[in-house]
């Protein structure tokens, strides 16, 4: 299974150097994949949660492109009705190509409200207008005299039962967020179950789960996967591991502003999983 993270690209405290040095944090810590979230305009319901300034994803991707070498680079995800979808396909097989091939294509629908209206686009169409574009992204990837680009992957976003289907219908993987290990467990079941029914293969399971360390164990039923004491933390990396997972992804930002001009510590955390994940390659 491999491991990426999801590095931060908003809020005060984020910059150019920050990001470099995130980069090369995950690339020299030997994870596989590093990721971004999306939002254009920061809207109160947005900057509640993801403050300015955001870094816009694809362009961050690219020059974090140029400041690495092997990991890969992707989008937690990319909200799709956001952008016409040719400019998305567009944009994404340029990335791709000039990457060597190293775009993952994490895509939701969103949830924003005010960012819809700011953007003119209908929030209550957010969930067709995805649909519709996701199938006119991979017909125009289809011609690839035009688009010359190998095949990118799609992971759904979605916790819910329509993300599933998507995922199933429309994408390679399912990228569920924030869970916790008991639902995990009983979802990897319901995606077969999904997958069946539509008469369709099992998309990837990647989900993305936090990432805190705390000094004393975490006991309350529903903490989040990827929240407590370290073992606890590599406890529920081996448990997504043993559900057939192809790739998890670690979110460090738990809401603290703080620790955006602080990454040390979850660069520590980091460190901590990567020389685990050594220390089972090793034996």
């Amino acid at each position: 299974m491999q491991i990426g993270v999801n590095v931060p690209n908003f809020a005060p405290g984020t910059d150019p150097e920050v990001l470099r040095k995130w980069a090369q944090t995950v690339e020299g810590l030997g994870f596989d994949l590093l990721m971004v979230s999306d939002h254009i305009a920061v809207t109160p319901d947005v900057a509640e949660k993801y403050p300015a300034p955001f870094y816009e994803p694809f362009t961050t991707l690219s020059w974090l492109a140029g400041v690495t070498h092997r990991v890969r680079l992707g989008t937690t995800v990319l909200i799709v009705p956001y952008r016409h979808p040719l400019l998305t396909a567009r944009m994404a097989a340029n990335l791709n190509r000039l990457s060597g091939g190293r775009l993952v294509l994490g895509v939701g629908v969103g949830w924003a409200r005010q960012e819809f209206e700011a953007l003119g686009v209908p929030f209550r169409r957010r969930g067709a207008l995805t649909d519709e574009y996701l199938h006119t992204m991979r017909d125009a990837w289809g011609s690839t005299d035009d688009y010359d680009t190998a095949a990118i992957p799609i992971w759904v976003g979605g916790n819910s039962d329509a993300g599933m289907r998507r995922a199933a219908l429309l994408g390679d993987a399912w990228h569920p967020l924030g869970v916790t290990p008991g639902w995990l467990a009983d979802a990897a079941g319901r995606l077969k179950a999904t997958a069946d029914e539509l008469g369709r293969p099992v998309p990837a399971l990647t989900p993305r789960i936090k990432l805190r360390a705390t000094r004393e164990a975490v006991t309350d039923p529903d903490r989040l996967a990827g929240v407590g004491t370290i073992d606890q933390i590599i406890a529920d990396i081996d448990q997504i591991r043993l559900l057939g997972a192809e790739t998890v992804v670690l979110d460090p930002f738990n809401g603290d502003l703080t620790e955006i001009r602080q990454p040390e510590r979850a660069w520590q955390t980091l460190a901590a999983v990567a020389a685990y994940r050594k220390s089972q390659e090793d034996r």
